[in-house]
């Protein structure tokens, strides 16, 4: 039987009080889990979960069932549940999923922007710049969500962006912009502020254009994610 390592999970958790105990245990769950201070693989122990967040078992396990579709809990035979590992493939994959539904709502998206819209896109896309200055590879991960989403959101397309967040959120364990070098985060980010110039602009080709061209060094990027990135390479 496989080693169990210790859960960093429980240590992360914080009960809170309003919620129903299903809903307070789903949610906290997803954000300790979207928010990557958990690794790919770690195990969930669901009796700890159930300590920490001062419950019964039976919300746990539910809610680790829905993580389970939401592709963020993994369940093995003598591993219980863990943290979703991905393989390379897999994450590459998501990656083309992320950008093929970007790229359908950025049309819409820019038919609808507004002034605030530019606002959020500007202040996103500023903190990135922080980043980049001040080499900060966690910030640039988390402000490079915040800079895409902003791109999207004024489509208003809510299915889309649901399908958008689903899937982001499944890549958020793994950190990938905080682990790639420095300098492909400084040329994904040329890209960036290409982006904010076309979407200002309103121009959609533009954007287009360059949304492509940024994929394509996303993919390049990810194929080359160092080995302890938390992948799982198959056997």
């Amino acid at each position: 039987m496989p080693t169990r390592r210790r859960s960093v999970l429980p240590d992360r958790l914080h009960a809170r009080e309003g919620a129903s105990p299903q809903l307070e245990v789903l949610d906290e769950l997803r954000r300790v889990i979207v928010e990557g201070g958990v690794p790919p693989g770690n195990p969930v122990p669901v009796g700890e979960v159930a300590r920490v967040l001062g419950v019964s078992t039976i919300p746990v396990r539910e809610s680790l069932r829905q993580l389970i579709g939401e592709g963020l809990i993994d369940h093995r035979p003598n591993l219980g549940f863990t943290v979703t590992q991905l393989t390379p493939a897999e994450l590459s994959e998501i990656y083309l999923v992320r950008g093929s539904l970007e790229n359908a709502a950025h049309g819409a998206a820019i038919k609808l922007a507004t002034s605030d819209d530019d606002d959020a896109a500007k202040v996103a896309c500023d903190a990135l710049d922080e980043a980049i200055r001040t080499d900060d590879a966690l910030s640039y991960h988390q402000f490079s969500r915040a800079f895409h989403i902003a791109l999207v959101r004024p489509s208003r397309m809510g299915r889309l962006l649901h399908m958008l967040e689903s899937a982001w959120n499944i890549t958020e364990p793994v950190r990938p912009m905080a682990q790639i070098a420095s300098r492909q985060r400084t040329a994904l980010h040329l890209d960036h502020k290409e982006m904010l110039d076309a979407f200002t602009r309103r121009d959609a080709d533009g954007l287009r254009e360059v949304s492509a061209r940024h994929q394509d060094r996303l993919k390049i990027a990810i194929a080359d994610l160092p080995p302890e990135s938390g992948l799982r390479h198959p056997d």
